[in-house]
């Protein structure tokens, strides 16, 4: 292997692991990615000596901890999680439901930080996780704002309520710049309705604050006291952008 298809195979390992719930044999590692053994061992090997895949009782291969001090490494490096963070903590306490950051990345729609309410429901996604544009509060915010910043694939439908039509997509946007509010209502996840509002410094979109809740919850709080929560809620975060000047 030259040096650039061995990080492009090492990498591929690391996001096999990272998607499969359960640690994985060398075998069915090099299987899976269409490597041989002795290649997925070597691989492996090097990846353990840096502590980002680490083995199970039974010899199996599993994400390691070296990849939480990158992963939270990154994360300090982001300034709006920092202006976020103390945002998210007072949302989350306040209505007992999960409060998420959420930026665009290389084109897509990535989860850079996440609160948990005292709330029965622990809201998916995780951070670091991504999230379809079609069918999220954030993605019709993203369409509404930035929709050069992502990338949008609006044929999955994932519920019924998913839109998948060019009109019916339209109509949402449309919908969300009139609010100043994305609605998502069981549209990604059944039983899951989430509100989000834009992180807007001038013009530009640097993130949005969502509040996740079960749709029955979600219908007893109101979804447009949500949304103007949400709003004075994105824009404490600009201001703190804006205060220490990132």
């Amino acid at each position: 292997m030259d040096g650039l298809s061995s990080v492009d195979r090492a990498l591929d390992v690391l996001f096999h692991l990272h998607h499969e719930p359960e640690p994985c044999g060398v075998s069915a590692i090099g299987r899976a990615l269409g490597l041989p053994k002795s290649t997925t061992h070597r691989l492996l090997q090097v990846l353990g000596r840096w502590s980002v895949v680490e083995r199970d009782a039974r010899g199996r291969y599993r994400p390691g901890l070296g990849l939480v001090a990158l992963g939270l490494g990154a994360l300090d490096r982001e300034p709006i999680v920092a202006a976020a963070r103390p945002v998210l903590e007072a949302e989350a306490e306040s209505l007992g439901e999960t409060a998420f950051l959420v930026g665009a990345r290389a084109g897509s729609l990535v989860v850079l930080d996440k609160v948990e309410g005292k709330g029965f429901l622990r809201a998916a996604p995780q951070v670091g996780s991504t999230v379809p544009a079609h069918a999220t509060a954030v993605g019709k915010l993203y369409l509404a704002y930035a929709p050069a910043s992502i990338s949008v694939d609006s044929q999955t439908r994932f519920t019924a309520r998913t839109a998948v039509s060019e009109p019916a997509l339209r109509l949402a946007i449309e919908q969300t710049r009139a609010r100043g509010f994305g609605v998502n209502d069981e549209e990604w996840i059944d039983g899951l309705s989430v509100v989000a509002a834009p992180v807007l410094c001038g013009e530009t979109l640097r993130g949005a604050i969502a509040v996740a809740a079960a749709t029955g919850r979600m219908n007893q709080l109101g979804t447009r006291r949500i949304g103007e929560r949400c709003i004075a809620a994105a824009q404490h975060v600009a201001a703190n952008l804006k205060g220490g000047r990132r």
